[in-house]
């Protein structure tokens, strides 16, 4: 209990320890990182292929409701088209999806490997780790198509679009805290996994994907650029897409948070695993 302690302490003054525990068990969490991206397409015909094709789909059905239902424009670009509000769209998506499928799939990661819990020897704290860099493979497929789709519409690509995994670190350090507390929550109280499909839900709608933040009524657009995802999401664009830098004033309070959910997410994770064998 003692040197639980102490870890924790050491992780709240550096979070780098983070890194460094989890580092040890590199080779492990590579292998099952390839089997659960694997395995979430095995017996499929086409595979890993859905990667692209699920994107696209979703892609094609939100722009013609947005673009051409309700005629949504994002009014940044002079000249704008069903084509890059389409991109614009694409980039909310996947900047999204990176947090939406962690936190969806993270109730239910402890719960679905009762055989590892057993395992005294077995270090519980990658699982959560191996499901995010999963969802960063597929995330990877849908950036590249987008990648693509600039390359064929503007023939090139901003030099600010270097700046999106500085943009997306944050993000990234949102999603896995989150889903260490989720994960082990999971565990305790079932009903976390339906509420977080309708939170996650919520965010959703919350954060400007299929608008722009500027449709939003002047005295609500400090409440959205307060809703983390939403930073992450208009910067994200800012870069990829639009050419610019990002808001540095927002990434920064962005980035500051979400190092404080990692390390809270962590060490309550660390703190209550010891508790699992015996509630499942």
């Amino acid at each position: 209990m003692r040197v639980m302690q102490e870890d924790s302490i050491n992780i709240i003054i550096n979070p780098m320890w983070i890194c460094r525990r989890l580092w040890r068990y590199r080779d492990l969490i590579r292998q099952l990182t390839w089997r659960d991206v694997i395995f979430r397409y095995k017996g499929s015909f086409i595979g890993l292929g859905w990667s692209f094709i699920q994107p696209l789909l979703m892609l094609c059905v939100y722009t013609f409701v947005f673009s051409v239902v309700f005629q949504a424009r994002w009014g940044v670009q002079s000249e704008e088209t069903r084509v890059t509000f389409a991109l614009t769209l694409f980039m909310g998506i996947i900047t999204f999806n990176l947090f939406a499928e962690m936190l969806n799939s993270a109730p239910t990661l402890v719960l679905s490997q009762v055989n590892l819990v057993k395992k005294t020897v077995f270090p519980l704290e990658i699982l959560p780790l191996v499901r995010f860099l999963s969802v960063c493979v597929n995330v990877l497929f849908s950036l590249i198509i987008l990648f693509i789709g600039i390359v064929a519409v503007y023939h090139s690509v901003p030099w600010t679009a270097l700046l999106l995994p500085l943009v997306w670190l944050p993000m990234m350090m949102l999603s896995l805290g989150a889903g260490y507390f989720l994960a082990s929550l999971g565990v305790f109280v079932r009903d976390v996994n339906a509420a977080v499909t309708v939170i996650t839900m919520m965010f959703f709608f919350l954060t400007p994907i299929f608008y722009p933040i500027t449709a939003v009524p002047d005295k609500f657009q400090v409440l959205i650029k307060f809703n983390p995802i939403a930073i992450f999401v208009e910067n994200a664009r800012r870069v990829f897409i639009w050419g610019l830098c990002p808001e540095w004033l927002w990434l920064g309070g962005g980035y500051i948070f979400s190092l404080g959910v990692l390390v809270f997410g962590y060490v309550w994770f660390m703190k209550s695993k010891k508790a699992f064998s015996d509630v499942m």
